[in-house]
């Protein structure tokens, strides 16, 4: 028996597109690989907020997953549909160009860089950097 693939759901991906706290993780995914506690501190919001946020994205196939242990690590996922992979490259290039998306890479890049992480950070996997072709 083979399985048909579910058609594209347009405003899916749209509404996915269309929060805030969606198109900032977004952004602060970047080229990298984030752990879910990084986005929580960025953010100022709980955990389960951020993972239902997350969840969405996963499933509109913007972003993917991978477990580490305890850590759950989140990537830009480049979506199966064509139209859809242009419109979300174009979206994280604007989303780069914003001064408020810039301050929110500029956060994370410094608690990244620190020396010491916050201790609510203590223990957790740094973003790494991913090499290109990443889906």
């Amino acid at each position: 028996m083979v399985r048909k693939e579910k058609p594209f759901d347009r405003e899916l991906f749209f509404r996915a597109l269309a929060d805030s706290t969606r198109l900032r993780i977004i952004n602060l995914i970047g080229d990298q690989e984030v752990c879910v506690c990084f986005f929580v501190e960025i953010l100022k919001t709980n955990q389960p907020k951020i993972s239902r946020h997350l969840a969405y994205l996963r499933r509109v196939g913007i972003v993917a997953a991978r477990r580490e242990g305890i850590w759950m690590h989140y990537r830009i996922a480049t979506p199966k549909d064509e139209n859809a992979a242009k419109v979300l490259m174009d979206v994280r290039a604007w989303l780069a160009n914003d001064p408020a998306m810039q301050q929110d890479r500029k956060r994370l890049d410094k608690i990244c860089c620190s020396p010491e992480l916050p201790i609510q950070l203590q223990g957790s996997p740094k973003p790494a950097t991913l090499s290109t072709g990443v889906s």
